[in-house]
């Protein structure tokens, strides 16, 4: 079972006690995906057009809850006369009276994730998104988590208008809003453990890309301390200088700290580092047929 699958498994068992949250999530089922018709003896009738079975079971719930309606019964004209009257022509958004307290504007998202809301698996991505068939529904639908500071954005794909989140912590609040604390604590856990993978993976990166470096550098520096023995001569070296071959010579690997451990008196990394730099210079200008006779002394 996928993640937005166990999310609305969860968010179908959850059911607001109070009968205006109720009306609140009829209303959003209905506004996305319900329907009103008549059957072949002229009877009103309410369904809803999804393939998603938890949203049926949710919307019959909810309409025998709060206008006692059972599945798959005809409805009388004063029914009918009554759901109209209070969520309208399923053409316009939900009326801002349904959602004016906050209780049932989180009803309201938990009806919208179930009918059209859809999420990605947070182990490969963090993309939750409600996919809307027009521009105002979708706009509503922000405008409905903005109440709970969760920033959303819309985007038009193919017939619908898409309003989405990819942040985490937004995908996280907004589970919170609609009731669905376990699938929020299994997201939270995934992007803990995600987090910590690519923190590992920084660090070791980091940790690898800084041994490379320091490795490459004793490499040159061995190079041209080689180069001088062969071209230039360690009689011809300043004391100082000749004494750091010795040393990174018998030390190819050390890091600068433990080559200045070597000294008698040891001395810092910036002074092991600059003496390194005055061989390195040196072996350039042999390298280019300048050949100075002797290195000055430090």
């Amino acid at each position: 079972m996928s993640f937005s699958s166990e999310v609305k498994r969860e968010l179908e068992k959850q059911i607001g006690s109070a009968r205006h949250c109720q009306i609140a999530e009829l209303a959003a089922v209905m506004n996305f995906c319900g329907q009103y018709g008549k059957d072949e003896n002229g009877h009103f009738t309410v369904g809803f057009q999804t393939e998603n079975e938890a949203v049926v079971r949710k919307g019959f719930t909810l309409l025998k809850k709060t206008y006692n309606i059972e599945t798959g019964s005809v409805l009388s004209s004063q029914e009918m006369h009554g759901l109209l009257e209070k969520l309208g022509n399923l053409e316009e958004p939900v009326s801002r009276l349904i959602l004016k307290n906050a209780c049932c504007k989180r009803a309201f998202l938990r009806g919208a994730f179930l009918s059209v809301g859809s999420m990605s698996d947070p182990a490969k991505g963090y993309h939750l998104e409600f996919a809307c068939a027009d521009a105002a529904k979708a706009v509503q639908l922000r405008e409905v988590m903005a109440a709970f500071d969760i920033e959303s954005k819309i985007i038009v794909r193919k017939k619908y208008h898409v309003v989405y989140l990819k942040e985490g912590s937004g995908i996280v609040d907004l589970l919170n809003v609609c009731g669905a604390p376990v699938s929020l604590m299994n997201l939270e856990n995934l992007r803990i453990l995600k987090d910590m993978r690519n923190s590992v993976n920084r660090r070791v990166n980091c940790e690898t890309a800084n041994i490379t470096k320091t490795v490459n550098a004793a490499a040159r520096q061995v190079e041209d301390i080689e180069f001088l023995r062969v071209n230039y001569g360690f009689r011809n070296l300043p004391a100082p200088l000749r004494e750091m071959a010795e040393v990174r010579l018998e030390h190819p690997d050390a890091p600068l700290k433990e080559l200045g451990e070597c000294f008698q008196p040891p001395i810092g990394k910036s002074g092991v580092n600059h003496r390194l730099r005055r061989l390195g210079e040196l072996a350039e200008k042999v390298r280019g047929n300048q050949f100075p006779q002797k290195e000055e002394a430090l």
